[in-house]
């Protein structure tokens, strides 16, 4: 159980606080000048897996990122809050941004190089609300997997996984090698403190070029042909009873 390593995929995303904006064109969001941060569901898996190291059930954790070099900022970011060597997957300028099948891909060569025994992914991304990239993985590696993971507790050769689903909860006992995907309600990521900030700065950060993993040219399979801003919401109105809200849902065509 001490030798257990664990892989984290982290993504960056524009910061949840931060009100998107359709840059000029429509073509894409706005980016330059935007603070971007972890996904927050990748938090949450990263969290329960520096959890699992500290309570000795595993040895190391290692964040794994897809993308240009922009997301070495975001790994280590990961390195300051727990995680203990990072890897990110660098594609060049203009290529991109890869599908859920790409990262896929990339995310499954690194753990043919790694040899991790659990893969953990937040359940999805917000920014293009992805939830498709673990189950993907699981596919491609062959893997037993658990999605939407509320609690993880890990045995001899085996993770034990609660998850929530539509009836409740349910609870399955995977064999290692295994994949889970973290839901919202799994635990509260913590904050990085300062030490840890400059901690970061010294741990090991590995750069793989897109080639080296042996994958084709990433290629989505989805174009986005435009974006537009929502239109403004439009003013409240007062009545007076019933009688005249039906008569003004009748009027405006909604009833």
């Amino acid at each position: 159980m001490a030798a257990l390593k664990v892989l984290v995929g982290v993504k960056r995303v524009i910061d949840f606080a931060v009100k998107v904006r359709v840059a000029p064109g429509g073509a894409a969001v706005q980016t330059q000048g935007v603070k971007h941060a972890l996904n927050p569901f990748c938090e949450i898996a990263l969290e329960e897996a520096v959890r699992l190291r500290e309570r000795g059930a595993a040895a190391q954790v290692l964040a794994v990122s897809v993308g240009t070099s922009v997301c070495q900022e975001t790994l280590r970011a990961a390195l300051a809050l727990g995680a203990d060597r990072a890897v990110l997957v660098q594609l060049q300028e203009g290529e991109g941004p890869p599908g859920p099948r790409e990262v896929a891909a990339a995310l499954a060569g690194v753990v043919a190089r790694e040899k991790p025994q659990l893969v953990i992914l937040g359940k999805q991304a917000i920014d293009d609300d992805c939830n498709q990239t673990g189950q993907l993985l699981a596919a491609m590696l062959d893997w037993p997997q658990a999605t939407f993971a509320s609690r993880v507790e890990l045995e001899a050769g085996a993770v034990r996984v609660q998850r929530e689903v539509d009836g409740g909860l349910e609870t399955l006992r995977l064999r290692l090698p295994a994949l889970v995907t973290a839901d919202l309600r799994l635990n509260e990521p913590r904050y990085a403190t300062l030490p840890n900030i400059m901690k970061a700065k010294k741990k090991p950060l590995e750069v793989v070029e897109w080639a080296a993993l042996g994958l084709p040219p990433p290629l989505p399979r989805l174009r986005v042909l435009g974006l537009q801003e929502p239109p403004a919401r439009g003013g409240g109105e007062r009545v007076d009873d019933v009688a005249a809200l039906v008569d003004k849902l009748r009027q405006c065509g909604r009833i």
